[in-house]
């Protein structure tokens, strides 16, 4: 296989499904550690998922489980990762649109 037919929308659309699950089960994951006092997952580690594409399942997660929702930087770092996210979508899309 080759790296074109690799690249279809639905195989996206499953990747980005699947990163934002895995992310979303990190929130749940980490909250479930943090009631039980036990090792955690770093902020780095969640708020690297968000940047990678994941930023759907964490906000999702910090909604279901009232995880990290007032944690500061933390909120501040996911929220621009959010905005960058809608600027290159925004630039991909005008990009598409045109070419």
């Amino acid at each position: 296989m080759n790296l074109p037919t690799l690249l279809t929308l639905p195989n996206a659309l499953g990747l980005f499904a699947l990163v934002n699950l895995w992310t979303f089960m990190l929130f749940g994951f980490d909250k479930i550690r943090a009631a039980q006092g036990t090792w955690r997952v770093s902020e780095g580690t969640l708020l690297a998922w968000a940047f990678l594409g994941g930023t759907i399942g964490a906000y999702a997660g910090r909604a279901l489980f009232r995880h990290k929702t007032r944690k500061q930087p933390f909120s501040s770092h996911l929220h621009q990762t959010a905005i960058l996210q809608g600027f290159a979508l925004a630039l991909v899309g005008g990009w598409m649109l045109v070419g």
